[in-house]
């Protein structure tokens, strides 16, 4: 079982759905990851930063979780990462309301040492340059560094960006994400072109369609469990990315066959995370749930076929 390191956005997100309306509540890519990989037992540890008006309830939660939280930076007359966003009625699609960087703006990651021989590293959705500086401060290359990114970056950042994809193993993005990095519509080839960047494997999530699982030649598809209805979608891509690669830490396994099964721990758990605004649905879930749930995953997509 290897060490993981997490770093990402502990943050204040405020949400609205067609279903409701929240105030500021726990979120942050860096939450979402750890709270999934929080159910594989292993030694993880949390790297962001937050201000003073940031509650020691959720410092305690995270802990509770099993997450070390020495390498969240708290700066006393800081104020914490903002995020607030509106759901359009299909859920796909959003308008941020609200971004406010806060103590984002000068966060400098600081690796605890104790983890800096992390075998595992999940580099969260920020700066390419923060990134970046992650991997610098590991005192051994990690067996698996997987990155999430964004177009944002893709927009402002893009030489920065190219530098951190060729330092990883893992990058997993969402379709339209794909298809701006490399400017192609075929998911198929635009994984080609993403292998020739770096990472070995490629993860496109297509959210309430699934997601793909791109080695060389190799692909493998985990549909997304259909569901009665969608609460909130914040985070399930975090929560996929904390599962994925949870379940790679525990097991130490990095193998494309093993690989199929982190997919489908990952989707298992974004398909709680919806269920609830926020992370509210992370904090509560059981491994009994968690299990019930697989088995469901292994109905929807088992079958025996009489080949002729």
């Amino acid at each position: 079982m290897g060490k993981l390191v997490i770093v990402g956005t502990v943050a204040f997100d405020a949400i609205e759905t067609p279903f409701g309306k929240t105030d500021k509540i726990l979120g942050g890519a860096a939450t979402f990851i750890g709270l999934a990989a929080s159910h594989f037992g292993i030694d993880a540890a949390a790297v962001s930063i937050v201000g003073g008006d940031f509650p020691q309830d959720y410092l305690d939660l995270l802990e509770n979780k099993n997450i070390d939280i020495s390498g969240i930076e708290i700066v006393k007359n800081g104020k914490t990462f903002f995020w607030s966003g509106r759901y359009h009625n299909d859920m796909n699609s959003r308008d941020t309301l609200v971004t406010e960087l806060n103590t984002l703006a000068d966060f400098n990651p600081k690796v605890p040492e104790n983890y800096k021989d992390a075998e595992f590293v999940m580099l969260g959705n920020l700066h390419p340059l923060v990134q970046a500086s992650v991997l610098d401060q590991m005192t051994t290359k990690p067996k698996l560094a997987v990155l999430d990114t964004m177009n944002y970056w893709m927009d402002c950042a893009w030489d920065d960006l190219m530098n951190v994809i060729k330092r990883v193993d893992v990058i997993t993005i969402n379709d339209e994400e794909a298809r701006q990095l490399t400017g192609e519509y075929s998911l198929v080839v635009a994984a080609r072109k993403i292998h020739a960047m770096g990472p070995k494997y490629v993860v496109i999530k297509k959210g309430e369609h699934g997601a793909l699982l791109f080695h060389n030649n190799d692909v493998f598809y985990a549909p997304a469990l259909p569901l009665e209805e969608v609460f909130d979608p914040t985070g399930a891509g975090d929560t996929f990315a904390g599962g994925f690669t949870g379940y790679l830490a525990k097991t130490g396994d990095i193998s494309f066959e093993n690989m199929k099964n982190a997919v489908i721990y990952g989707s298992t758990l974004a398909s709680f995370c919806v269920e609830k605004f926020g992370s509210e649905r992370m904090q509560e879930l059981s491994s009994d749930e968690v299990q019930k749930r697989l088995m469901q995953f292994k109905n929807l997509t088992q079958f025996e076929i009489e080949l002729s």
